[in-house]
């Protein structure tokens, strides 16, 4: 059955444009205006010394020049005027700028944040800059995919997206992850390697990350925007599963049984099992995995179809909406991956640590990633600064 909500009749010039466009804005290759190489969180050129900041709204980093106020700057390429985001000097060490006249001190992803731990405890300093990195990757992979991102304390009180980032106090109660109406609390603790580690053994997972974590829960958020309530809904649950099952039946069912034992024929994991939204919000993590670290690959020119593959690609026929104009499009960004990802667990395994993508792709769960970009591509927006 075809869902398409695009046009038919892409030219295949254009397809090609957009595609290596899409790439650039995806990738994390960045080099100063001296050619150096920087990083996406760098502050200041190794190389030549130039002060530099993130352009969400174009997803460069780049070199900057004192503007025409103090505590102002400007660009190469670009007519308006700039300032630091008001993170930049804490631990936060935010990279990100903002329009010079705009009344709000901090960037868009730090405008997402309610709550931070208190940053005069040392730890909560150093798990709270970690906390940050992997946030703002979040923020400007979502915004290069074209999804809403506005903040709930400053933008839209009702739509918008908000963080809570929390430490467990001594003798508890215990910070949960998660997310609830627009809101995500995040156990800082979890930007401790050590303490993360044992959770991850404890819970058998083969995967957990603060980006990982990130992903995951801004899924839950983007189903309420972007399926509840939406054309997506009965697709959804076609596809899912009816999310209006009890969740606290789920739980209780998934801690007591675990995952059926044929799971990885139709899930991307064990626990996506448990209940249609964890479905969904695992299924939009990978997708996000996938669509970063590819498109990282190609910034730094890595050509996958140099790749040799060990195993038949998947075709229209694994696809939830096989004649959609940007099949093809999907289908190059899933084999390209998983032909990326074999050679990549092979190089971790040479360095003695463990798979960097240690799962295995069903067609189920391929046609789950597929419905996601669609919804993906159907709720593009343009940032603002």
């Amino acid at each position: 059955m075809e869902n398409s909500i695009h046009s038919r009749g892409d030219e295949a010039e254009a397809h090609q444009v957009d595609t290596r466009s899409r790439a650039r804005r995806l990738s994390r290759s960045y080099k100063c205006r001296c050619e150096g190489r920087v990083s996406f969180d760098s502050t200041q050129c190794p190389a030549c010394g130039s002060q530099l900041g993130y352009l969400p709204d174009e997803g460069r980093v780049v070199a900057l020049d004192a503007g025409p106020k103090p505590e102002t700057w400007i660009t190469a390429g670009r007519d308006d005027i700039l300032k630091f985001c008001a993170n930049r000097n804490s631990p936060a060490a935010c990279n990100w700028m903002v329009y010079a006249d705009n009344p709000a001190p901090f960037c868009i992803a730090c405008r997402l944040n309610r709550t931070i731990p208190d940053i005069t405890d040392a730890d909560n300093a150093r798990y709270w800059a970690r906390v940050e990195a992997a946030k703002r990757r979040l923020v400007s992979q979502l915004i290069a995919l074209g999804s809403p991102v506005r903040s709930r304390l400053y933008d839209d009180p009702e739509n918008g997206l908000m963080f809570d980032f929390l430490r467990s106090p001594s003798g508890g109660p215990q910070v949960t992850t998660g997310h609830a109406n627009g809101l995500i609390t995040l156990n800082v603790e979890e930007a401790d390697s050590a303490k993360r580690e044992q959770i991850r053994h404890a819970l058998g997972e083969p995967y957990r990350t603060l980006l990982g974590h990130f992903r995951h829960e801004v899924g839950h958020y983007y189903w309420d925007r972007l399926i509840r309530d939406s054309r997506w809904l009965e697709p959804f649950r076609q596809l899912f599963g009816d999310e209006r099952a009890s969740y606290a039946e789920a739980l209780k069912r998934n801690y007591e049984q675990g995952p059926p034992e044929n799971w990885a024929q139709s899930y991307i994991s064990g626990y996506t099992t448990m209940h249609p939204w964890e479905d969904w919000a695992e299924t939009w993590a990978h997708y996000m995995h996938l669509a970063d670290g590819l498109g990282t690959a190609m910034g730094f020119g890595l050509d996958v179809a140099n790749i040799e593959r060990d195993f038949p690609p998947f075709g229209k026929e694994a696809l939830y909406a096989p004649f959609d104009p940007n099949a093809p499009r999907f289908l190059e960004l899933l084999n390209g991956w998983l032909e990326l990802v074999v050679m990549l667990n092979e190089m971790a395994r040479s360095m003695g640590q463990p798979d960097f993508y240690p799962f295995v792709m069903s067609a189920p769960a391929a046609a789950k990633l597929q419905f996601v970009q669609m919804v993906v591509f159907d709720a593009r927006t343009r940032p603002k600064l």
